[in-house]
């Protein structure tokens, strides 16, 4: 963003601040023009960039109170994008782990608690309990407080076992894949 386009932008946040709906309409129109390159040059699939745009001018809409027209627009502006993009980040991350619990399904087959037959493995090498813990929370689909329930032990007791057996696996299963 250059210098004038953030002044321009600056004084259009400011008119929206004081009520003025056109300059709030033709600052999100060019806002939403400088978050589309900036996630564009982040490498982000184009079908998330769209949506990712939306999502920060909605994080715009709820934090445009907290512009100081005093300060400079793009500080404020990109703070606001990053944390968007690094939520997305964070949220792909998730998901793409939990698909690493699944094997692909088998021709004609779909059964959504089929593991793939190296995490099978891996989980096989914890100690009973922590697999018990490991298979209800991520096969099953109980919620901590369900599997709390269901084998007696105090939410925190299952959440300590369920990190010790995430990160035994996760260390198992990045072994076996540098050792081939």
């Amino acid at each position: 963003m250059t210098p004038e386009q953030s002044r321009r932008l600056s004084g259009l946040m400011a008119g929206a601040q004081a009520a003025d709906s056109q300059a709030y309409a033709d600052a999100l129109i060019e806002m939403a023009e400088r978050l589309r390159g900036f996630f564009r040059g982040r490498v982000l699939p184009w079908e998330s960039v769209e949506d990712l745009v939306q999502e920060t001018l909605l994080s715009i809409h709820k934090a445009r109170h907290t512009y100081d027209p005093a300060r400079p627009f793009a500080p404020w502006f990109y703070a606001i994008a990053r944390y968007r993009l690094a939520d997305a980040r964070r949220a792909n991350l998730r998901q793409s782990r939990q698909t690493e619990w699944q094997a692909p399904p088998a021709a004609g087959a779909s059964d959504p608690e089929k593991m793939s037959p190296d995490m099978e493995e891996a989980l096989a090498r914890l100690p009973e309990r922590r697999r018990e813990i490991v298979r209800m929370l991520k096969v099953e689909g109980f919620s901590v407080k369900e599997t709390a329930a269901k084998l007696g032990m105090s939410e925190s007791a299952v959440k300590v076992a369920a990190h010790r057996g995430y990160r035994a696996l996760k260390e198992y299963l990045e072994a076996r894949h540098e050792n081939g």
